[in-house]
Order: C-alpha cells, then structure tokens, then sequence
C-alpha cells in the first residue's frame, strides 16, 4: 500500500471558517449540538456515567473543566473520560447509515473538554465540531474497508476527537498528521455487533474511543511520533476528493428513540398501525415483526439493566406497545419489571424477510403483523424516523431535545439551553457551558 502525506485533511481541519460554511451546514452544526447536549444531559443520570466520574478520578487529575451534568472539575483528560460515558449512555445520538456508527458521541466529550479549556467561542467550537464530523466519517470508511470488519463509534471516533482537539489546540499541519495518524493507528477495534447480541456499557466502544483519541492528542505534545494514517493510502486518498464541498453532516440520521436504530422501524411501524386501527393491547394475540437480519439478531431476552433494554428489539417494541411510545423513562431500571412489557414481550416473533434484508444498511425496513381477536393488522414497510432525506431541521431536533430531557430539567432550562445554542455565536465557552451545565447538574 502506497502512502502520501499531502495534508490536504489536515489543511481542511485548520483552515476551515465558520462565515464560509453553507447556510445549511451551520444550522446543522447547531442542530447537532442541541442533539449531542441532549444525551449529555440524559446520560448524566446513567450508571455508565457514575463509572465514567470514578475513572476520571483516577486517571485525570483535578483541573477546571466541569464534567458536563455533574459538580466534578478535571483536567482535559479526566473531562473527557467523564463525558465519553455519557454521551451513548442512552443510544440516543446522531448516525450515519454507511459506517454504521454514531459519530457525534464518539468525540463531542472531548472536544467540549477542549472549547472549556481554550474558552473559544461558540462558533469557532461548532467549526471544531464540523471537521470531526467529516474526518471521522471519511476515516469510519476507510477503516471498515481496510480491516473488512464492521468495527463501531468508538474506532472512528478516536480520529474525530485528534481532528477536532488539535485543530482547537492550534496544532500544526505536521502535529495535526501526527496526532491522526497516532490515534487511527491504536483506536480500539469495537466488535459492535458483539453488543447487539451481548448488550453492555462496552456497547459502541465511545469511551474507550475517546480515550484513545484524547491520549494522541497528549502523546503529540509530549513528542511522540506516529507515521501515515489510511486517508493517506493510496486506496483511500478519494474519499478526501469532495472535502469541502459535500459535507457529510449533512447525511446523518437522528434517533427519535433511546435505542438501538435497529429496533426504530419496528416501534413505529407498532405504534402507528395501533393507532390508524384503534387497536388496544388487551387486543393483541400476538405480533410478526419481519425485518432485515441484524435487527433479528438484537436480544429479545428480559433485560435487567439500561444498556440490555437499549440494545434489544423485543423490549423496546413491547414497551411501546403498552405505554405508546419509547423514552427515556422506559429504560430506567425500575421499569424493566413492567409486567404488562414483560407480558407483550412474549408475544412477540422477528422474522427476516430477504427482500428487506437486501436493502440494508442502505435502508432499514420493518413491516409488523399484527394479530389481534378482531383480525389480523400488517404495517406499511416502515422507515426508521429521522432519516437524512427527511432534512431534519432545528425544530425537529429541539423537540427530541425537549421529550429526552424532561425527565431531568425544566422547560424553561430547555428553552434557554436552546437559545444559548442559536443565539450568539461569539459567546465563549466556559460562559456556555457553565450556564447549561447549572441546569444539569444534580445537588
């Protein structure tokens, strides 16, 4: 395999200006932030956020930087440990159909560990944020090709977090490569599908992604040396050709459901046949779900804990079922005991259908049967909600960030968060971030 450092990645990374992104990629920038401080603030009451705060405590040091959601201050390392446990505590954050992953959880921990400490503005930390995004995406690519596995969020973000810190920390062009290529090179191989048949916090792997990331960035300054990364392989150098002019931000797909994606077309595709045909749960004899194979391969089994209620697809769809909907409150631990879930749960059957399963990951299609003692109801093929063709906007988004959070701050806090988020773009971070983080935080 042949090599070329041209830096054109890193020339993109540093030079990027937030006056000259398109109109539709900045209102993405801020969407996508309102959705990332969404599952900050929602995985800040998760028990994978408890270990993350204990880590840090042992690995960082004490330092200035709040660890969003709680009162614990570290310094970037130990803050960005903190935030890497609870950014995917929930399964709630942003995706891409062709890497399969979550990108934004995978480095936005780090990166707001980094705004915190520079105290940059908003702006200049949603253009540190962009160029994440779009490394980590391109690289996500590449690797799954290299490796000819599909490897998860925490691999790839390892590379977004050295992107978007070293741009933040003002790296040069030849640092800048370094720190990539250190942190491509050692980024933890996340065997996700693993997690989808043996649900745990290991999940996608983001913690130790942006460890790993934030340890590159560290080992840049202390003078350690790496050498090429594979966007500068010659097999991988043409997903560089469209930098700057597509914006893969723009393709993400957004999870309405604090679950595997997996499982999303399947609820709907429940919930919205129940409620076009009346049908009550009392009604239901049993339900077919026919889907695409990796869905079927999710556990179906009684979960006992938050990570096993969200990477399964019978729990999910059964909740929904009998509470009509699938949020936050339902993969609390104290409801993974409803016995009126647990009840559907055995009612349910997930079969693959080849014609669905061919159109994956492209599109992940449900259709559910729904057999009732009035007759038997079957979905139209269901899409997950969210979708990158939707062009889901601020609104959308806000509202997502409205239904997660309110189990945890008020709607006047919301409604200020969100107007921090598109207000004034020159505010400095450590402002922003106080200000929400007072919100968030738990006497």
């Amino acid at each position: 395999m042949i090599f070329k450092t041209d830096y054109k990645l890193e020339e993109f990374i540093l030079n990027t200006k937030w006056e000259d992104l398109p109109h539709n990629v900045k209102t993405r920038m801020k969407g996508c932030f309102i959705d990332l401080l969404g599952a900050l603030i929602a995985g800040s009451i998760s028990r994978q956020f408890v270990s993350g705060l204990c880590l840090a405590k042992i690995v960082g040091k004490e330092g200035s930087i709040p660890a969003f959601g709680s009162n614990e201050k570290f310094d970037f390392f130990g803050a960005s440990v903190a935030m890497g446990h609870s950014s995917n505590a929930y399964d709630i954050d942003d995706g891409h159909n062709i890497i399969r992953a979550h990108p934004g959880t995978s480095f936005v921990g780090a990166i707001l560990a980094a705004a915190y400490e520079k105290n940059i503005s908003l702006k200049e930390f949603l253009t540190a944020l962009l160029v994440a995004y779009e490394t980590t995406i391109r690289s996500g690519a590449a690797i799954m090709d290299y490796y000819d596995y599909a490897h998860s969020s925490g691999t790839f973000g390892a590379i977004g977090v050295a992107a978007g810190v070293g741009r933040i920390y003002g790296f040069s062009k030849e640092e800048l490569n370094n720190t990539i290529s250190v942190a491509e090179f050692n980024a933890p191989l996340v065997p996700g599908i693993r997690s989808v048949e043996y649900p745990s916090m290991n999940k996608d792997g983001v913690p130790f992604g942006i460890m790993t990331g934030a340890l590159a960035v560290l080992e840049t300054l202390c003078g350690f040396e790496g050498n090429k990364n594979l966007l500068e392989a010659d097999a991988y150098r043409h997903y560089l050709d469209d930098l700057g002019k597509k914006y893969e931000v723009m393709d993400l797909y957004f999870k309405p459901y604090p679950c595997c994606r997996w499982a999303h077309p399947a609820i709907d595709a429940c919930t919205k046949t129940m409620a076009d045909n009346k049908i009550l749960p009392d009604e239901i004899e049993k339900i077919v779900i026919k889907t695409f194979k990796k869905a079927t391969m999710l556990s179906k089994g009684e979960p006992k804990t938050a990570d096993e209620a969200q990477y399964n697809i019978a729990y999910p769809v059964a909740a929904s079922v009998v509470k009509g909907g699938f949020g936050i409150g339902e993969v609390m631990e104290d409801s993974l005991e409803d016995p009126q879930i647990l009840s559907m749960m055995k009612k349910l059957s997930f079969e693959v259908d080849d014609i669905i399963d061919s159109k994956f990951p492209q599109k992940r299609i449900c259709r559910a049967e729904i057999h009732t003692i009035r007759g038997i109801f079957v979905s139209d093929d269901c899409e997950p909600r969210g979708e990158a063709h939707e062009n889901i906007g601020i609104e959308w988004l806000a509202d997502k960030f409205r239904h997660i959070t309110a189990p945890i701050i008020s709607r006047e806090q919301q409604e200020r968060i969100i107007a921090l988020v598109l207000g004034d773009e020159t505010i400095g971070m450590k402002e922003f971030v106080d200000i929400a983080n007072s919100f968030a935080t738990k006497e």
